[in-house]
C-alpha cells in the first residue's frame, strides 16, 4: 500500500511548488441525502478555479459521514475520485482525505484512503487531546506507514490541543510527512511549527496555512529561522472551499511577487478583508458554530448548492450570520468569483 519512492518524490514537489488546497463541503439534499450532481459540480468547480489539490472527508465535508447512519465517507471519497479523474484533464491534482480518531480507526482510514488511490492523509489528532506526546507521535508513524501524511495544527477552539516546538520537531522526522498545515490560530504556536521543521533540516515538508484569520499575512511572510528563510507556500483551507477561483489568483500574484519586493498596500487591505470576509463566513463570534453552514449559504447563494443543510439537524446559521454574510459581500467585492461561477455553473452541474 505504500506509496512509491517516485510518487512521493512527485507529490513532494507538486506541495512545495504552493497549491490551493479547498477543503470540500459535502453537498446534500433537503431529505439529508448526498446529492451527487452537486457533489460533482462542486469538484469541477474546484477543478476549473485552478485548485492545485482537495481534502475530502475533512471537518469542511462533515466528520459525520463516518457515521454507521450516514455511511457516507467511501462514496464521497470515491465521487472525487472520479471526478478528478475525469474533469481535471491530465493536470496534477493532489488527493488528500481526512483521516480521524485513534490509531484503529485511522488507519483504517487511511488503508481506504490508499486504495481509491489518494495521494495522502490529513491527520487529525481531535481524538488524542491529553495523550501524552510520545503516544500521539507513534500513531502518527502508524498512519505514515500506509499512506503519506499532512501534519495538522488544529486551534484548541474547535478541538485541536496544544502542540508545542517539541512534538513538531519529532514529528518532522516522521520520514513519510509531505507537508503541515498550521491552523493553531495563534501567532506564537504558529513559529513553533515552522521552526521545528527548519531544525529538522526539512526542506521537502511544504508548510500550508489554515490559519483563517492570517491567510494572505501567512503567504506574504519570509519567516526567519537558523537555517535561513521558510515560507508558508499555500493553503489547506475550508475559507477557499469559496470564492475558489480568487484564491486561486491570490495565490498566483503573491508566489509572482520578486523576493524582497516591498509589500503592495493593496495585498495589506486584501489581507484584512479576507479576514473580516472569514469572520462572517466561519462564525468566531459563536465559537465557530456556523462556519459549515456559512460555507454553504455562499455556495447556496452562487446555486451550487440547493441549501445549506447539514448531516446534523440543528446545525445552521448563527444569529446574525447571515447578516454579516450581507455585510462582507457587499463590502469586498474583489474577494467574490461570482462571475466565474455563473458563467461555468450548468457545465460544472450536468450529470
Amino acid at each position: 500500500m505504500a506509496a512509491s519512492d517516485a510518487a512521493l518524490t512527485a507529490l513532494r514537489a507538486h506541495l512545495l511548488a504552493g497549491q490551493v488546497i479547498p477543503a470540500h463541503p459535502l453537498a446534500l439534499t433537503a431529505e439529508r441525502t448526498l446529492d451527487e450532481t452537486r457533489q460533482r459540480a462542486l469538484t469541477r468547480y474546484y477543478l476549473a478555479a485552478g485548485a492545485g489539490g482537495l481534502a475530502v472527508g475533512v471537518h469542511t465535508t462533515q466528520f459525520a459521514i463516518r457515521d454507521r447512519q450516514h455511511g457516507l465517507l467511501e462514496p464521497v471519497l470515491a465521487l472525487a475520485r472520479d471526478t478528478v479523474r475525469a474533469d481535471a484533464g491530465g493536470r496534477r491534482v493532489a488527493l488528500i482525505a481526512g483521516a480521524v480518531g485513534r490509531t484503529p480507526q485511522a488507519t483504517a482510514e487511511a488503508a481506504l484512503a490508499a486504495r481509491l488511490g489518494y495521494d495522502a492523509v490529513l491527520l487529525s489528532l481531535g481524538a488524542w487531546r491529553d495523550a501524552p506526546d510520545l503516544e500521539v507521535l507513534a500513531h502518527c508513524r502508524e498512519v505514515a506507514a500506509i499512506l503519506p501524511v499532512v501534519g495538522f495544527y488544529l486551534q484548541p477552539a474547535v478541538g485541536g490541543r496544544v502542540l508545542g516546538y517539541g512534538f513538531w520537531r519529532a514529528f518532522a522526522e516522521i520520514e513519510r510527512v509531505v507537508a503541515i498545515k498550521i491552523a493553531p490560530f495563534n501567532r506564537y504556536q504558529t513559529l513553533d511549527v515552522i521552526r521545528a521543521v527548519a531544525d529538522a533540516r526539512r526542506d521537502d515538508i511544504a508548510l500550508y496555512t489554515g490559519n483563517d484569520d492570517s491567510i494572505v499575512t501567512d503567504l506574504l511572510t519570509p519567516f526567519p529561522t537558523a537555517r535561513g528563510e521558510r515560507r508558508i507556500v499555500g493553503g489547506l483551507l475550508g475559507q477557499w472551499a469559496v470564492w475558489t477561483e480568487r484564491a486561486v489568483a491570490l495565490l498566483q500574484r503573491i508566489r509572482a511577487l520578486p523576493p524582497g519586493a516591498p509589500v503592495p498596500a493593496d495585498l495589506l487591505r486584501l489581507a484584512a478583508a479576507l479576514t473580516d470576509a472569514n469572520a462572517a463566513l466561519f462564525d468566531p463570534a459563536h465559537d465557530f458554530a456556523g462556519c459549515i453552514p456559512g460555507i454553504h449559504e455562499v455556495l447556496r447563494r452562487q446555486g451550487l448548492l440547493a441549501g445549506r443543510w447539514c448531516l446534523d439537524l440543528h446545525e445552521d446559521l448563527s444569529p446574525g450570520q447571515a447578516a454579516e454574510i450581507d455585510r462582507v459581500t457587499s463590502a469586498y467585492p474583489d474577494l467574490l468569483d461570482d462571475d466565474f461561477v455563473a458563467r461555468n455553473r450548468d457545465v460544472w452541474l450536468r450529470p
